[in-house]
């Protein structure tokens, strides 16, 4: 069965990327870790621009689809919070995935 992603573009403050990492570690990792079909997850920052990519993957497009409100919930706290913006969310249908030689 394939694997559904969320890809979300963030901007903020280079100088509170540190903060934002700690914000997403305390606050926004649990709570995405208990939705359903929730199967990992990559925060990645650039701390030069305080630009950066959120890629959340799921165990299935309903998954993907119910996870949305809450997504969305999450997007609005940490705006607040941070200080940050979301230029853009977008869903996907992972069709390869790569990783260490499995021995």
């Amino acid at each position: 069965m394939p694997e559904f992603a969320r890809v979300i573009t963030v901007q903020g403050s280079p100088d509170k990327v540190d903060e934002a990492a700690r914000y997403v570690k305390e606050t926004v990792i649990p709570r995405a870790s208990t939705l359903p079909g929730f199967r990992r997850g990559f925060w990645l920052m650039d701390r030069a621009s305080g630009g950066g990519k959120v890629v959340t993957v799921f165990e299935s497009k309903e998954a993907l689809d119910s996870s949305a409100a809450t997504a969305e919930q999450l997007r609005a706290t940490s705006a607040a919070a941070l200080g940050i913006t979301f230029s853009s969310v977008e869903n996907y249908e992972v069709v390869a995935e790569a990783g260490p030689p499995r021995s």
